[in-house]
């Protein structure tokens, strides 16, 4: 019997893949107090990070999450500009990649992997130190992308507005997007909260 070969990624994809699972899985994070965070500071401003990818619009895709992220503590207020603010985040998207990581006996690929890496900086507009930086912040998300490896009932998929019934009814092409499309909102969700954990906590 002739033994399959499945395609592998680069040597680059596959290193860029494994740094990023080590940098998103080296533990759990708590919802983050602000400790680190001078105490007088009230307001931030957020400024458009930079891309070096070739994924265009990642940037300010990113910015919209960390934005909501740091909303959500309510322990700083977001300003338009930063003649308003006590502090300023900036940074630039240095890696993102949609990878497929399971292939099916036709070298169809059925999950894939979405990754993204960047490195941010966080300054004291008054006294204008840097209070924190960092990097490589990293974020991955696996995403099953055929209805064969798409698991319902999971809390991942049930959050969705999809059913069981639905995915059966889907052509391969709009399972794929659909499954896509979530699994890089989540990619996101996960990074803006690991974004604002260590910079809150100085990590």
């Amino acid at each position: 019997m002739r033994k399959l070969r499945y395609p592998r990624p680069s040597r680059l994809l596959g290193f860029a893949i494994v740094a990023v699972l080590c940098i998103s899985g080296c533990g759990y994070h708590f919802a983050s107090s602000g400790d680190a965070l001078p105490p007088s500071a009230q307001t931030i401003y957020v400024s458009r990070f930079g891309n070096a990818t070739r994924v265009t619009g990642i940037n300010d895709e990113l910015m919209r999450y960390i934005k909501d992220e740091i909303a959500s503590h309510r322990r700083l207020t977001i300003v338009d500009s930063p003649d308003q603010a006590d502090l300023q985040l900036s940074g630039v998207v240095r890696l993102a990649i949609q990878a497929p990581i399971n292939f099916n006996t036709a070298y169809e690929p059925t999950t894939f992997r979405n990754s993204v890496v960047v490195s941010a900086v966080l300054k004291d507009l008054h006294t204008k130190k840097i209070i924190w930086s960092s990097t490589r912040i990293g974020s991955g998300q696996h995403v099953a992308v055929v209805e064969t490896n798409i698991v319902t009932t999971t809390p991942t998929f049930l959050q969705q507005n999809l059913r069981s019934g639905d995915i059966s009814q889907m052509p391969d092409l709009q399972i794929e997007q659909s499954e896509t499309a979530v699994g890089r909102d989540l990619m996101m969700q996960k990074f803006a909260k690991s974004l604002y954990v260590e910079m809150a906590e100085g990590f």
